[in-house]
């Protein structure tokens, strides 16, 4: 993606003394008493805003915070606790301005921060009024929130029309290139794994992967629908059997292209959903009427583990089984291993997909982490993001 690099203008010297905004994704988690209870996306954001300050710009960043009503700002909605984590960590003080879209004072080498972007009224809509006055505010804007990509806000899209420059932060460059890499220009063979509960949620994604990839790896209450829909009996378990023309549909577009969707051919089964539920593996063929698939079988996470060993580019959203139960957890673990091993570039991204990568401790083994949930998926289903396409227009004059 041809875009401008705030790396390259802090480099060759055009952010010395401009008014740099940045729009980054601040939205921690906070428990009752407003405390920060996990700051990596405040960690993730220092090292576009030290970029700046090193450039000897005066730089304000912004980011939205939990879900507050436009035009009623409470105590809850304020990112002080932000700016007072991001002070510790970066060893200053982080003042936070109120009020700001009609006026900020700020010199080079300052920072502020300016109030939850997403009490302005007109921010969710993309109030054009309010996008030009936010671009009025600076010389360059910088995009560095990719969990906010695929939403066309005031202070994600249309600042970036009206400001003079506008640019990728180092985070969304990152994320640029790892979807590029693994979707626009992928070394072959490119494998994804599409797990979940439900074929509906991500049945776009299947149809959009379909088309692109050399094997479609489903896992989850999505698996058991493709299991139904070749012949297969799922028992109690979870699936969707409305959707077996949609699920027979990317079998044939996969079958048509010499590509394919591996139905599992053992399972592991229980009477009920429970962690401490009996486990027992069986035949694909051979599932009771009572029973609940809970996880791939050994013999088929084996035989996905070895095709996605000699995978090009491996995409991944989902866990195959109930990983949080250990009872069930072998085929999502066997898969993380095998990306871990593989020597392809491999891309994942949704929150459970992150929280099995940590379980199994295999971050430094996967190609990119990709940190924006809904974006990531918006990314699968072939949809061009609004603030690609903004920064790409910006980037062609």
């Amino acid at each position: 993606m041809n875009v401008i690099r705030f790396s390259d203008l802090c480099a060759n010297g055009s952010a010395k003394g401009q008014r740099v905004f940045i729009r980054a994704d601040l939205n921690v988690p906070q428990d009752a008493a407003g405390h920060i209870t996990e700051d990596t996306r405040i960690r993730a954001s220092i090292p576009c805003i030290q970029m700046a300050l090193d450039a000897g710009a005066a730089v304000m960043v912004t980011s939205h915070l939990g879900r507050p009503t436009e035009g009623a700002f409470k105590p809850a909605d304020s990112l002080a606790p932000v700016a007072q984590r991001l002070g510790e960590l970066m060893g200053r003080k982080v003042p936070v301005l109120a009020d700001w879209v009609g006026g900020v004072q700020v010199q080079p080498g300052e920072l502020v921060m300016l109030e939850n972007c997403r009490v302005n009224p007109g921010e969710k809509k993309n109030n054009e009024a309010l996008a030009r006055q936010m671009a009025a505010l600076c010389d360059i804007f910088v995009h560095d929130a990719f969990g906010t990509a695929h939403r066309a806000e005031a202070s994600t899209y249309g600042i970036a029309q009206f400001a003079k420059v506008a640019c990728a932060g180092p985070l969304l460059a990152a994320e640029m290139d790892a979807i590029s890499k693994a979707l626009a220009s992928p070394k072959r063979p490119l494998v994804a794994i599409v797990a979940g509960s439900k074929v509906s949620t991500k049945l776009t994604i299947l149809k959009s992967l379909a088309y692109n990839v050399d094997q479609l790896i489903v896992g989850g209450g999505i698996a058991n629908t493709f299991m139904l829909a070749a012949g297969l009996k799922i028992g109690k378990s979870l699936a969707e059997p409305d959707l077996l023309a949609e699920a027979k549909a990317v079998i044939e577009i996969m079958k048509a292209r010499g590509a394919d969707v591996p139905i599992p051919t053992d399972v592991v089964c229980a009477k009920t959903f429970a962690a401490d539920a009996v486990a027992t593996v069986k035949r694909a063929t051979e599932v009771a009427d009572d029973d609940l698939i809970l996880d791939i079988g050994p013999e088929t996470a084996a035989a996905l583990a070895a095709q996605l060993k000699k995978a090009g580019t491996i995409v991944w959203n989902g866990p195959v089984g109930v990983f949080e139960f250990a009872a069930f957890e072998n085929g999502t673990r066997v898969i993380a291993q095998a990306i871990a091993e593989s020597s392809a570039f491999s891309i994942a991204g949704g929150g459970d997909t992150l929280a099995a990568i940590a379980k199994y401790g295999i971050e430094q083994q996967v190609g990119y982490i990709s940190t924006g949930g809904g974006a990531f998926l918006e990314v699968l289903e072939g949809k061009t993001l609004p603030a690609f396409d903004i920064l790409t227009r910006r980037a062609a004059g």
